[in-house]
């Protein structure tokens, strides 16, 4: 984790995003390479933490998919 990234807790997943697209639009606004490339391992820390919330989420809804599945086959 990149200690600029700061506490991911605290924000929602649209802000998540909203940092991910300005932070994008910095990398290709300069040509120092040194900024890219922190500008890329924060990019990285932002990214997992949404595939991270993602996954989690996917994983809630899976849980009470199958639940609710169960109730609609019929098995004589």
């Amino acid at each position: 984790m990149h200690p600029l990234a700061g506490n991911f807790e605290n924000l929602k997943d649209n802000e998540i995003e909203t940092k991910i697209q300005d932070l994008s639009r910095k990398y290709f606004m300069t040509h120092n390479s040194d900024v890219q490339q922190q500008i890329s391992m924060i990019l990285s820390d932002y990214n997992q933490e949404l595939s991270r919330r993602r996954q989690a989420a996917l994983e809630k809804m899976m849980k009470t998919a199958d639940k609710s599945i169960d109730n609609l086959v019929k098995v004589n």
